[in-house]
């Protein structure tokens, strides 16, 4: 019977997991390292994320330096930026890149606003998608007698305040970044 709860809860843990990397991500107009998280780079044939080719450091609030362990890698990584939907634009020393991340226009903020919407729906569908398919797994174990009546409604009722706990979670995040993101 815990079983299913620990089950459940893990697998809810990962889409909340995603989420906080997703948000992470997503630019509030300051330097962040998580930023250049999705940035890939050919790496010798290799595609590999920025972070894992050289250090990332914010030294102030709106700038980041990238300093590659391999200097041949240079280009590559300020190939990469450009191509990215960053918007942010490299400057090069010849031994480290340095980003300026400009301020976020109110346009700007609203998208991503919008955007940390949609991930956090897309979230809030996942989870729910977990508690349906472990109720589904209830019932079929109800109808097999491997569980009565009385204890298939109490795992569905503690998977549904999984549930809850979880969404809250969700929601809780949606408002801490937006709340970042509308900061002027």
């Amino acid at each position: 019977m815990s079983e299913h709860i620990q089950a459940t809860q893990e697998r809810m843990d990962k889409s909340l997991t995603a989420l906080r990397k997703e948000l992470a991500a997503v630019r509030a107009g300051r330097a962040n390292p998580a930023l250049l998280d999705k940035i890939i780079v050919d790496y010798y044939g290799t595609p590999t994320p920025v972070t894992q080719m050289a250090s990332v450091t914010a030294p102030e609030p709106r700038m980041l330096i990238i300093q590659p362990w391999d200097k041949g890698t240079l280009a590559s990584i300020e190939r990469a930026i450009q191509k990215s939907d960053l918007g942010l634009t490299p400057n090069t020393d010849g031994s480290v890149i340095r980003l300026n991340v400009p301020q976020l226009t109110t346009e700007r903020r609203q998208e991503l606003t919008k955007y940390i919407k949609k991930i956090a729906e897309e979230s809030r569908v996942a989870v729910r998608n977990v508690r349906r398919d472990v109720n589904e797994e209830v019932k079929k174990a109800e109808k097999q007698s491997l569980l009565s009546e009385d204890e298939s409604r109490r795992l569905q009722e503690k998977i549904q305040e999984v549930t809850d706990h979880a969404v809250a979670e969700i929601d809780r995040l949606l408002a801490v970044k937006e709340k970042e993101l509308l900061e002027v």
